[in-house]
């Protein structure tokens, strides 16, 4: 007989869970970045919306800083587009407020609904959920860059964009920290979730790349392109998002004698499980390393052969062993026991304050509140500081930003990593925030030295700030939503994701704010700013620190649980 391709060999080595574990983490992969992709448009079109100004009489272009206001010179009228200062209401000279509240409008009503979000999201189906959500997210999106094209220079209507859009997209988070908790368990978490959380900075340079091909000749595209996608992304949510492991059968299988066995079910099977049994447990690799998994309905636990004087003992009745279908125990058979389902499928979602119970839960969500609020002033005014400090084109000022979101991608990987070998969550995002309030300020002094200098410092700057973001939104969220304290319920991911990452979304809203508010006074100060919040950020840690590193054995799921009154 012919030997395999090697491609057969491979495609056939892993299982079918493994496949459909592998789908989902990919799918959920490109919902979020369809997301942020939407998101980074309007950080690229800032520099359009509000251009540098040209004397009526003098072809040349005069580049003005924050101290040089777009007034001192004449502004030249352009049909149809206010003045060749920009896109009006933005041509005036208060242009840096009203970019602030656009971000500040959509931020703070993505922070408010964020909490209503989760609440709603553990009540509802996932998949039509995150599919309307991404429908009408993408409908607004667009919406905006219709302004462009109807000539629409009402602040309010971007405004009201801005609000509605905010309140939709939160139905992404919790959707997809929800779904991808209930595939994957605890087991190198941090590591799993840090490569999947570049999805935030992969949507970025997107949206970047997209928003910056169009955002000289016509800045409407760079709205209605991300909006087209997210659109069609949500059609392939529908199509194609599996919610839970439990929503596709899989044949149940038996370890015997070191091989696999697939008995035929019926009443001569003793001890028959009811509940299919997923084909990763049958795995050589499972076998080789008997330990407990996860599927998100039940733990699973490969058993060492039962000794002669324990199968004389009652089976404990909250698990049942998967015996031979002659009934006999084998002194040589490993066992597959199924302990109590970790789904809590019976108990009610928890309520809000009963997530705020949680220990840990208010430490991290207000640390990344802070966090947030630096990585986000990030998002929505990089583009326009390095046209200001590198007087660089708006479409050149875009590509460059890119380059601290290539940073985020590292310093998420490596925040989980790191959490991962040491098993001390918060210690690792504290290592990263102190570290970050120095090159920020380092970053300040020399971007203003040329372009290498810049590009240096965007990556390192990319790496520190965005580590601690994504560790806490992703691997402690995901920590603290299946904590010991809420006994088994699983109706708890989607809340607990949604209180953390909505108190981070306040800062997110709060800081383009102060950077529109600051910036008039000199950028110095809005890095000031960010350094004093990443202050902050490590400040509300530091009990959970002291806590890990007291306790050399305690991880974040691990704290004690909290006392039900």
């Amino acid at each position: 007989m012919a030997r395999l391709p090697p491609g057969i060999r491979f495609i056939i080595s892993f299982s079918r869970d493994q496949w459909y574990r592998a789908f989902i983490f990919i799918l959920t992969f490109l919902l979020y970045a369809s997301f942020h992709l939407s998101r980074k448009p309007i950080s690229i079109v800032k520099g359009e919306l509000h251009r540098f100004c040209t004397a009526p009489n003098e072809g040349e272009v005069h580049f003005h800083s924050q101290s040089q206001k777009a007034g001192d010179t004449a502004p030249h009228r352009l049909p149809g587009n206010g003045t060749d200062c920009g896109w009006a209401p933005f041509d005036q000279d208060n242009y840096q407020q009203l970019l602030g509240a656009l971000d500040y409008a959509f931020l703070c009503a993505y922070a408010v609904g964020m909490y209503l979000s989760g609440v709603i999201g553990e009540r509802l189906p996932i998949r039509y959920y995150l599919t309307a959500g991404m429908l009408a997210s993408g409908a607004l999106t667009a919406l905006f860059g219709l302004g462009y094209f109807y000539d629409i220079h009402s602040f309010g209507f971007y405004v009201v964009t801005q609000v509605v859009n905010g309140l939709v997209q939160t139905t992404g988070w919790p959707s997809v920290v929800t779904c991808l908790g209930n595939w994957f368990g605890k087991g190198r978490r941090g590591l799993i979730m840090g490569v999947w959380n570049s999805h935030t900075s992969v949507g970025n340079i997107l949206g970047s790349l997209i928003a910056g091909f169009w955002v000289s000749t016509c800045w409407g595209l760079s709205f209605i392109v991300p909006g087209a996608i997210v659109a069609a992304m949500g059609i392939v949510c529908f199509l194609f998002l599996i919610e839970h492991p439990k929503d596709i059968a899989c044949s149940s299988t038996l370890v015997k004698g070191g091989r696999l066995d697939h008995p035929a079910p019926g009443p001569g099977f003793p001890g028959q499980c009811h509940h299919p049994l997923p084909h990763f447990l049958t795995s050589p690799l499972t076998l080789l390393y008997p330990k407990a998994y996860e599927n998100g309905a039940h733990r699973f636990r490969l058993q060492k052969q039962v000794l002669t004087d324990e199968r004389s003992k009652p089976l404990d009745p909250e698990m049942q062993c998967l015996l031979l279908s002659d009934g006999k125990h084998s002194g040589h058979q490993n066992h597959v026991v199924i302990l109590p389902a970790d789904g809590g499928g019976g108990m009610a979602a928890i309520s809000f304050t009963g997530a705020l119970k949680i220990p840990g839960v208010i430490e991290f969500s207000l640390c990344l509140l802070f966090a947030k609020l630096v990585s986000y002033t990030f998002l929505f005014w990089l583009p326009l500081y390095i046209t200001n400090v590198d007087h660089l084109d708006v479409r050149k000022a875009g590509e460059l930003s890119t380059l601290f979101d290539v940073g985020g991608i590292f310093g998420g990987i490596l925040a989980g990593v790191i959490s991962d070998r040491l098993e001390k969550r918060a210690s690792t995002c504290g290592l990263m925030l102190l570290l970050a309030a120095p090159t920020l300020y380092v970053f300040s002094a020399i971007s203003k030295m040329g372009l290498e200098a810049t590009v240096a410092m965007l990556l390192l700057c990319g790496a520190l700030v965005s580590g601690p973001y994504a560790l806490i939104t992703t691997a402690v969220s995901a920590d603290l939503g299946t904590h010991k304290s809420l006994k088994g319920n699983a109706h708890a991911l989607a809340t607990v994701t949604a209180i953390i990452d909505g108190t981070g979304s306040v800062g997110a809203a709060l800081g383009p704010l102060l950077a529109g508010l600051i910036s008039p006074s000199g950028w110095s100060n809005v890095f000031y700013m960010l350094m004093f919040a990443d202050a902050c950020a490590l400040l509300f840690l530091i009990r959970l620190i002291h806590k890990e590193l007291s306790c050399p054995g305690l991880a974040t799921g691990d704290q004690v649980p909290f006392k039900e009154h």
